[in-house]
């Protein structure tokens, strides 16, 4: 690499790129259903598709990476992710969205994928556990800046806009890449189909590994379904600006990144039990909404429910997430493939779901989406129960092995 300062700042500017394409055009949405001619469950299937994509893309492109580099297939998906934003600008068919928006999921997979690798190809010891340490920050970000960017520029400029931003933010970064970065990957290693599925079938095999990847694509599709139905309900039920959509989603970003912290200093011992105490606690909070959501005539109260529901999310997404990621240290790459891509594939396939059982987006839609996927994720609890116990069993046996060595 010719200056790895100036390609880590790219690398960094990179990864809240995923967060910018689900999320900046969220307030557009009602925009779009005129445009289009479309149902809001048509316009809401384009952020479905990218997301399964995604998942998708995210689940083999490690593996991929590791065989033929992070430089080139980085490159070639920001041009076509390039490409992507200018065909959805240019056409008025939504199937062309649709398809669109499934290329963009697979480059930004890629994308995301070598640029986390980056850091670790890049830098050693100290410095690679504070960069990639920084990551989660970064990328936290841009879930909460995005709505709230993509309100100013609908009411400005139009639902194009949000698509245009991508393309020339892409756009930039692609002429930084070139300029300062390169192939950042010190050890190639030969790309052999059986014993990658091997490993593959392993992890998925591990009841207590797939059932909390499970669990953070449910929770994860919790807060999607209120990214997906706050525009309307802004729009359409009280009758106010994108930008205040953008407002409620930083508050919705703001309470699941405050979650997060939460869920850090809480720490993964006791799990289970944590994780069933949270988990009813905010199904009887989801009750009480469901039970005011034709009396609640105000954004704020509606918004007051949100915020609590979301933080207690995002301490169950960082519980669940940092058990799947440190279950296998010796397998820690695909891993952390396998529970980034699976999680978006169970979100992807539990929108498509949700979109098809409760079409019309409202507050009591809304109420109802967030207690089938509560209630969902206590199910998995209870009956997988043993499993994730014997998991915790067997990750403190692992880490207590690693202090004898």
């Amino acid at each position: 690499m010719s200056n790895r300062r100036a390609a880590s700042i790219a690398a960094f500017a990179l990864v809240p790129l995923s967060g910018f394409a689900t999320d900046l055009y969220l307030p557009s949405f009602p925009q779009m259903v005129r445009v289009f001619h479309a149902t809001p469950a048509q316009i809401q299937l384009t952020l479905s598709v990218f997301l399964i994509s995604y998942g998708i893309g995210q689940f083999f492109a490690g593996s991929l990476m590791d065989s033929f580099g992070r430089y080139r297939p980085v490159i070639i998906a920001l041009i076509l992710f390039i490409l992507s934003n200018i065909l959805i600008i240019l056409t008025r068919n939504i199937l062309v969205v649709d398809a669109g928006r499934i290329l963009q999921g697979l480059c930004v997979s890629f994308i995301a994928v070598g640029k986390r690798t980056f850091f670790v190809d890049a830098y050693t010891g100290k410095q690679q556990q504070s960069y990639t340490a920084l990551l989660t920050i970064v990328w936290g970000t841009a879930p909460i800046i995005a709505p709230y960017l993509g309100g100013y520029l609908q009411v400005h400029f139009g639902w194009t806009s949000c698509f245009y931003f991508l393309a020339a933010y892409a756009a930039i970064l692609l002429m930084a890449e070139l300029r300062y970065s390169g192939e950042s990957l010190r050890y190639r290693v030969r790309f052999h189909l059986k014993p990658v599925t091997k490993i593959y079938l392993k992890l998925m095999n591990t009841r207590d590994f797939s059932i909390g990847v499970v669990i953070l694509g449910l929770s994860f599709c919790l807060v999607m379904s209120f990214n997906m139905a706050i525009p309307f309900i802004v729009e359409k039920i009280f009758h106010l600006s994108p930008v205040i959509t953008g407002y409620c989603a930083l508050f919705s970003g703001i309470a699941l990144f405050s979650g997060g912290i939460i869920g850090r200093f809480l720490g993964i011992s006791h799990l289970l039990k944590k994780a069933i105490a949270f988990s009813l606690i905010q199904c009887m909070i989801i009750l009480i909404m469901l039970s005011l959501s034709d009396s609640l005539d105000s954004i704020f109260l509606l918004m007051i429910f949100v915020v609590v529901i979301h933080l207690i999310e995002g301490i169950l997404y960082n519980l669940f997430f940092t058990h799947c990621l440190i279950r296998f240290p010796k397998n820690a790459a695909t891993a952390g493939g396998i529970t980034s891509g699976g999680s978006y594939i169970v979100l992807s396939i539990t929108i498509s779901v949700l979109l098809t059982l409760l079409p019309n987006p409202g507050q009591r839609t809304l109420a109802y989406s967030y207690l089938i996927l509560c209630v969902s994720i206590i199910i998995l609890l209870v009956i997988f129960r043993k499993s994730i116990l014997k998991g915790n069993q067997v990750e403190w046996s692992e880490k207590m092995a690693e202090k004898i060595k």
